[in-house]
Parts: structure tokens; sequence; C-alpha cells
């Protein structure tokens, strides 16, 4: 496996919103895990171009967090301000 369960504490306790180890459900460290997988399966795809269902399956990673960013730009502006931020992600 790419990412091991202290990889992803390591995640959700920086990019979590209460700055918990346990906050693995707030919106922030969801995007947090998503930019993760999507940025492995990024890599993977530049080696393996011919790869059609990782590349589905990253779509759909890409898919979520931007649903994910759209939930918590409509519900809290500060907070994806500062997730855009914190990921250098750009919108």
């Amino acid at each position: 496996m790419y990412i091991n369960s202290e990889k992803k504490q390591e995640l959700f306790s920086k990019h979590g919103f209460a700055k918990k180890k346990t906050d693995t459900g707030s919106p922030e460290s969801q995007i947090a895990l998503f930019t993760h997988r999507i940025s492995h399966l990024t890599a993977h795809l530049k080696d393996q171009k011919k790869d059609f269902s990782t590349q589905q399956g990253l779509l759909k990673l890409v898919g979520k967090r931007k649903k994910l960013l759209n939930y918590l730009q409509t519900t809290n502006i500060e907070r994806y301000r500062a997730v855009l931020a914190d990921l250098d992600l750009r919108k």
C-alpha cells in the first residue's frame, strides 16, 4: 500500500478542522487525503500512460475533491481559503 496508517494520521492531524488525530471526517482532512492520493496517482500515470482504470479512478477522486471544496466554500469561506493556501491548490 502506498500510504500507511501513520501517514494518514499525520495528514489528519495536520489538516483536520479540530486539529485532532481522530478528526477523519472533516472536509479539510478528506481534501488533504484526496490530494495526497491524486498526487500519487498522477505520478503513477506519468510512467504508465495506458493504465485507463487508474485514469478513471483519478478523475473520480478529482470530482470528489471538487465537490468537497464546493461544499466548504458555501458553508465556511475562511476554512475554504485556509485549505487552498495550506495544500497549494488553485481554484
